[in-house]
């Protein structure tokens, strides 16, 4: 969320001077996510100014694969990568179609969901599942963490496993002050994550919130974007579980959504419900401390809740 400034002392963009230096006149600004700054340049193209780690050649190939697939909506294409100032900035294709809808950190959600909805999160998670994941996205290294995900390991579960052990040494006493039992809950989730079965291993974006989910006007997705927080190559469940838990992370009925697009998704997908539990647990173990250490913090105040209200984590 953008602080508000007055007008006199909010500072000035420089980035649409930049890209009309560069032939793009009509640049605006027409979004931001935890990666960075979009800003529109016309003729079917945006520019992504990278807030976080830059693009890599790695990232590129990722987005190559996912769209090799044909999906039945669009997704990110990298078409070309420039530096100023030290700062990536990479030149995409603009995608179709709007956001699903508000994040729900700045619009309450109605207590149900619209049928619309559901069935959008459901052809989402469907068509992503049919992407196999490949080795370029297994060498994907998801946020806040030092290395690739898949690194040194040969099953999923054990490699998620890995990075909870790393996350919760990081600054998990911040969390254990606001979760009781958090030493005995981490170990709870590491092994019921480590007796999860097999399960194929697809695509995973890990942070299908409504804005991430473009939709026409007749509410069916046309593009998925931001593909990068917590993208990797893993089991379909996981993305279930985390879309389940992140679809309305801060409204007044919250909790209710999660427990029932948990039902949802395990009734309509296949899923085993504790293997969605235990994702959800490893979810907020891992994505905990990416922006904040305490309760000012609105993702670290919600992990610590779903950490205590989780069924796998605290063994009720």
């Amino acid at each position: 969320m953008e602080t508000s400034r007055s007008d006199e002392t909010r500072p000035a963009d420089p980035w649409p001077g930049y890209f009309a230096d560069h032939g793009h006149p009509e640049a605006r600004r027409i979004g931001a996510g935890v990666e960075g700054v979009v800003y529109g340049l016309g003729a079917g193209r945006v520019a992504k100014v990278w807030t976080v780690r830059p693009p890599t050649e790695l990232t590129r190939q990722v987005y190559a694969d996912i769209a090799a697939h044909r999906l039945p909506f669009a997704t990110p294409e990298i078409l070309d990568v420039q530096e100023h100032q030290g700062i990536a900035v990479t030149y995409e294709r603009e995608l179709p179609g709007v956001p699903m809808r508000g994040d729900s950190a700045h619009e309450d959600y109605e207590r149900e969901l619209p049928a619309r909805h559901k069935d959008t999160l459901l052809a989402v998670l469907r068509a992503l599942a049919s992407v196999p994941g490949t080795d370029a996205m297994r060498r994907l290294t998801v946020q806040g963490d030092d290395r690739p995900l898949w690194q040194g390991h040969d099953r999923f579960q054990d490699a998620l496993a890995a990075l909870v052990a790393r996350a919760a040494a990081r600054h998990g006493a911040a969390l254990a002050a606001r979760v009781p039992g958090f030493a005995a809950g981490v170990e709870h989730t590491l092994n019921a994550l480590r007796s999860l079965p097999d399960a194929p291993v697809t695509v995973i974006h890990g942070d299908l919130v409504p804005p991430n989910i473009h939709v026409d006007t007749a509410g069916r997705p046309v593009a998925v974007l931001d593909f990068g927080f917590c993208t990797t190559a893993g089991d379909p469940a996981f993305e279930a579980a985390v879309t389940a838990a992140v679809c309305d992370m801060y409204g007044p009925h919250a909790q209710e959504h999660t427990a029932e697009l948990t039902r949802l998704f395990a009734q309509e997908l296949g899923y085993s419900p504790a293997a969605l539990t235990t994702y959800q647990a490893v979810y907020a173990l891992t994505t905990y401390d990416l922006f904040g250490l305490d309760d000012s913090d609105g993702h670290f105040r919600w992990c610590a809740g779903q950490l205590r209200r989780n069924r796998v984590f605290g063994l009720t």
